[in-house]
């Protein structure tokens, strides 16, 4: 039988963070999302070239930048069940706020964090169901109140 086109545990999305030090980044996933590495390979120098880690049901693949791939910092949003939580152990683990935990318009709580390669994660839960009307009556009552300011 021949090989599925998407590998069992894996999206059809999949991020690829091109980092350094990937090490870091591996370690920063692990403390903060409970992250489990799945693949690690280390180059002849040592460095880690490729590695792959799961985060929930998500895959995210990680490779250090080489003279071809430059390093390229990534946003990514994750879903959590508890945003405050994590965005706690995201601190700990060395990332650096940008946006404190609170409720959006959109019926998402977030905060953001970047981590030591520069990459921005987005943390949130899920916390309301809005219906399309009510989005855009919220985002209409946002974009007064901005204007205001």
């Amino acid at each position: 039988m021949p090989p599925q086109p998407i590998p069992d545990g894996y999206h059809t999305v999949t991020p690829y963070l091109t980092c350094t030090p990937v090490s870091e980044v591996v370690d920063f996933l692990k403390r903060t999302f409970d992250a489990t590495e799945t693949v690690h390979m280390a180059g002849p120098d040592g460095r880690l070239m490729h590695a792959e880690v799961k985060v929930g049901d998500s895959m995210i693949m990680l490779g250090e930048p080489s003279a071809q791939w430059k390093p390229m910092p990534a946003a990514l949003y994750l879903y959590v069940a508890d945003c405050d939580a994590t965005f706690k152990r995201a601190l700990t683990a060395g990332g650096v706020s940008v946006a404190e935990p609170a409720d959006q318009f959109y019926g998402d709580r977030h905060c953001g964090v970047r981590d030591a390669a520069g990459n921005l994660w987005w943390i949130a839960t899920h916390k309301e169901d809005v219906s399309p009307a009510e989005l855009k009556k919220r985002q209409e009552e946002l974009g007064k109140k901005q204007a205001r300011s």
